[in-house]
């Protein structure tokens, strides 16, 4: 469903909730309260498996609809949302728009988790704009969303302090935005730069082929055979570039076993 142009909102907006003092995630008193919002219910309930699974966290609904979010936003009173952008009656966007315009009047603030299939650079700026505060791509490993949901709540802890944030804080608060102005990781141990130039090179060749239908992106097997390294450290220097946020990853399912793991340069 595409998305329609709007002025742009409130970017980054972490809402915290006062918590018992020196509350962590794993305190009860410390919970995020989670809404899931996707209209596919096994989806739902996979994501809701996934959240229960965090310390800190609880699951206050789900549900299938924009204006059913919208709804249980204003009766259950979440602090974060998972939200789908394709949903039947409206857009994610437009979900995230209403959360935002309503300055707390009929809705309260609450932050947004988008969990969507939607790639195009157009929702994904859409969604910068209207203040999510992190954006998944499906599908996904577990593991990446038991990080993120990780990653808020520290977040929401930096912010919960109530003293004078420090640049620290400051930067895991527009982490999202600025990730890509940042410097590159440092190599892990037993990476040499040579070679991750030599396997960055594969990328970008793959990458410019992006014309012909799946042929943009490479797996740890291609990867090794256009590099001459072997499959383990393909896939070493492979993960690298992904965790630095310049690769995309993507699975690849097939009819039995583990889905593939399939790399993409995006710089």
């Amino acid at each position: 469903m595409p998305t329609t142009p709007g002025s742009p909102g409130p970017q980054h907006t972490v809402r915290h909730t006062p918590s018992a003092p020196d509350a962590t995630p794993e305190d009860t008193t410390a919970q995020v309260r989670t809404l899931i919002v996707d209209d596919d219910f096994m989806v739902a309930r996979v994501h809701r498996g996934l959240v229960e699974r965090v310390p800190g966290f609880t699951v206050v609904g789900e549900a299938r609809t924009g204006a059913e979010a919208l709804d249980m936003v204003a009766r259950s009173r979440p602090d974060l949302v998972l939200l789908d952008i394709y949903l039947p009656d409206m857009n994610g966007i437009e979900v995230l728009r209403a959360l935002r315009a309503s300055g707390g009047e009929d809705l309260p603030e609450v932050d947004a988790l988008v969990i969507t299939a939607a790639r195009d650079s157009e929702t994904v700026r859409h969604a910068l704009r209207g203040g999510a505060v992190q954006y998944l791509i499906k599908p996904f490993e577990p593991a990446l969303l038991t990080e993120r949901l990780r990653d808020y709540a520290r977040l929401r802890r930096d912010l919960a302090t109530g003293d004078a944030a420090d640049q620290d804080a400051v930067d895991r608060a527009f982490g999202t935005a600025r990730s890509a102005s940042r410097p590159a990781k440092v190599m892990p141990k037993g990476l040499t730069s040579p070679t991750a130039e030599l396997v960055e090179r594969a990328l970008r060749t793959r990458a410019a082929r992006s014309g012909e239908a799946g042929t943009e992106d490479l797996s740890a097997t291609e990867c090794a055979a256009a590099t001459g390294l072997s499959r383990v450290s393909a896939r070493r220097y492979l993960e690298y570039f992904a965790e630095s946020g310049r690769v995309e990853v993507r699975l690849r399912y097939g009819t039995a076993g583990r889905p593939e793991r399939r790399y993409r340069w995006s710089g």
